[in-house]
């Protein structure tokens, strides 16, 4: 069981919050205090994010980082530049002597990012916020490495919509996570959605 509390202040080189270590201009800043307990995990942490919201990311892309964050929050998981830095992953674990230990995508990676991917880190995991056949049909077209090590978890849509209604730049949640299901209170919502795990793979 971890408990603690994590400041996570995501800043660039000159102090303004962004993706990790930089910001697009016209970026939006979401500051989102999270009261975490991943139960199915033993991690219980209350999270302090300044998140930048891309000029062309839809909110479903933002609320799925957001929540991969945390449902994969150690030590060493940070905010990358995200969709201003193509190289990069949306969010990556790294040890203390810079080693990437995890590689975590958003939404419909192709098959080439996740083959990629997968040379590049030990661990690869894909949060969709779409209909993950998207990503098994990706997966058809091209051989992946370590394909069927690959993690993927669906989240539903009418449920982010659900929360970018009553997700403003300046946010409370308390989420829970329990037997596979996401529990988020946020002021007087209270919303429910299965993680949903998919295979890469068919069959």
């Amino acid at each position: 069981m971890v408990r603690g509390t994590a400041r996570c202040i995501i800043l660039t080189n000159d102090p303004t919050p962004a993706y990790g270590a930089g910001m697009a201009l016209g970026a939006t800043v979401y500051h989102l205090q999270v009261d975490l307990s991943d139960v199915d995990r033993g991690v219980y942490e209350a999270l302090d994010l300044r998140v930048a919201r891309h000029p062309s990311e839809t909110m479903r892309y933002l609320l799925t980082r957001v929540i991969a964050y945390c449902l994969c929050f150690e030590e060493g998981i940070a905010f990358t530049k995200g969709l201003s830095n193509a190289e990069e992953p949306a969010l990556w674990i790294k040890d203390m002597q810079g080693n990437l230990r995890a590689w975590i995508e958003i939404g419909t990676p192709s098959a080439e990012r996740l083959h990629k991917a997968s040379k590049a880190s030990p661990r690869v995991v894909v949060f969709t916020h779409n209909d993950p056949e998207l990503l098994r049909k990706a997966a058809r077209t091209k051989a992946i490495h370590k394909a069927e090590s690959i993690e993927v978890f669906a989240l539903d849509g009418a449920f982010l919509d659900s929360l970018d209604a009553v997700t403003d730049r300046n946010t409370t949640w308390t989420l829970v996570h329990s037997e596979g299901v996401l529990y988020v209170t946020c002021g007087e919502a209270n919303l429910t959605t299965p993680v949903t795990a998919c295979a890469l793979l068919d069959g």
